[in-house]
């Protein structure tokens, strides 16, 4: 299955990926030599702890290759902007409070709350996906509560 990502969120995984193999693993592998001249292993925890993280990198190594292989690169050039999808940055009015809140839709693994981007996997993007300008997005979030917002305006 392919994970749509940005180019930005592609160069970060590979940047990850590049750390990960280049400064973690070989740190690992030497925390492992040095519990290893400790002597004892069967009762050496340094060295138990050390294999473990390196079990559990070797396994982010590998997660983090699956995603960059299976990863899809979205084309904004393809992306049309009268209609809220993935990448748009979409501009609402919040019908309850009158106020308003901008939003960009993105893959899971690039979502930052802080900077304004959601996954589009979340309730409120949900709600939003399809709706055009002028239309009304009615949003029921897992609480059970009620949101409704106003599209203001669409742009990439």
């Amino acid at each position: 299955m392919a994970t749509y990502v940005t180019k930005e969120g592609l160069e970060k995984m590979k940047a990850e990926l590049e750390h990960l193999e280049s400064v973690e693993r070989p740190k690992i592998t030497q925390q492992i030599a040095e519990a290893r001249d400790k002597g004892d292993l069967s009762e050496n925890a340094e060295y138990d702890a050390a294999k473990e993280a390196q079990g559990m990198l070797e396994m982010k190594i590998s997660k983090l290759k699956d995603a960059i292989a299976t990863s899809k690169v979205i084309d904004e050039s393809q992306l049309d902007t009268s209609k809220v999808s993935i990448l748009m940055t979409v501009r609402l009015k919040n019908n309850a409070t009158k106020q308003e809140q901008k939003f960009t839709l993105v893959p899971d693994n690039e979502s930052d709350l802080k900077a304004g981007k959601i996954s589009v996997n979340t309730p409120i993007a949900k709600g939003l996906l399809g709706k055009e300008v002028g239309e009304t997005a009615e949003i029921l979030l897992p609480n059970g509560n009620k949101l409704s917002f106003e599209v203001l305006e669409i742009t990439l």
